[in-house]
């Protein structure tokens, strides 16, 4: 048995000896906070958003802003929220000081290839809503829509560079998400923060995604490892294939509605993931994103919910 008292001198001789100051190995081994997007909330049948987050265990959530600033999957019965105002902001700042809840990350479900002036003037806002509301990032959509083949990759660089102007000098970070036809190639996300060249562009990893999009899941893991030092944000949701199209190169989006499922019951390895974030230090948090939930009945998707949430906060 060691006394309390010879505890903390051979702890604190330990961190002494690794050279790193107390509160600074404190804030190292600060959990990960861990929630949902807050599309999800609603399933947990409370009267508003912050109940449904104490009820599924969410200690922060990822919220959706339209390109007004409205955030249409936050409730209350006092009605929507918007962000287009001070007083928006404010009641919002509010709001979330009086329940204890926080948001990790704000999503923006861009078309830049359609109105990039309005996407980029709309982020200008959203970053400084940011900054008073204390979120350090922002989910952003490079997907090719009017735009297609290999003139997109230098349009993304010239709209990403744009988005990232607005936000220099800001703590904020964009997080380009591994989504859709496009950024799940990780020679894509390569040439695209080459090309824009700047840290203000991160990576809203979404760990399912790769694997929809036809990578073997042998190969996952070195995507993750390659790509973790560039995250900012996480979507977490699973796909549980069959055993011979585990390991084989699939076409994009094989049979995603029939094999998507809980993260605990799919074939990626939650717990190897989170290891690979937490050794590139990651900055974010795990955000749920269950794909699968339509596929069981109202009643059951809440405890789904909280079982995710529960499982990854022991990963965090």
């Amino acid at each position: 048995m060691i006394s309390r008292r010879n505890f903390i001198a051979t702890t604190s001789m330990a961190l002494a000896a690794s050279n790193m100051p107390l509160p600074a190995a404190a804030a190292a081994m600060k959990p990960t906070p861990v929630g949902c997007r807050d599309l999800h909330l609603k399933n947990a049948g409370k009267p508003d958003s912050f109940a449904c987050m104490k009820a599924l265990g969410a200690e922060v959530t990822e919220v959706a802003v339209s390109i007004d600033l409205s955030c249409d999957n936050l409730f209350h019965p006092r009605g929507k929220y918007s962000l287009a105002t001070e007083d928006g902001v404010k009641v919002l700042k509010d709001d979330l000081a009086a329940n204890g809840c926080g948001i990790s990350a704000f999503l923006m479900a861009n078309r830049f290839d359609e109105r990039l002036e309005k996407e980029v003037e709309a982020a200008a806002r959203l970053v400084k809503v940011a900054g008073q509301l204390g979120v350090h990032a922002i989910r952003i959509d490079v997907v090719p829509r009017a735009i297609k083949g290999d003139d997109f990759l230098t349009f993304a660089i010239k709209a990403c560079k744009r988005m990232c102007e607005v936000a220099q000098g800001t703590p904020v970070r964009y997080g380009v998400e591994n989504h859709s036809t496009t950024a799940n190639d990780p020679a894509f996300l390569d040439k695209l923060f080459d090309g824009v060249g700047s840290d203000q562009l991160g990576l809203t990893m979404d760990i399912a995604n790769f694997y929809w999009w036809g990578h073997p899941l042998k190969d996952l893991y070195g995507i993750y490892e390659k790509f973790a030092p560039r995250a900012v944000h996480t979507h977490c949701k699973n796909i549980h294939y069959p055993p011979d199209k585990q390991n084989v190169r699939r076409e994009m989006g094989w049979e995603y509605a029939k094999y998507n499922c809980p993260i605990y019951e799919g074939d990626i390895d939650f717990k190897r993931v989170t290891k690979i974030l937490h050794q590139a230090n990651y900055p974010g948090d795990f955000c749920v994103e269950d794909e699968s939930l339509e596929k069981y009945p109202a009643e059951q998707r809440g405890e789904i919910l909280r079982k995710e949430i529960a499982l990854l906060k022991g990963l965090a």
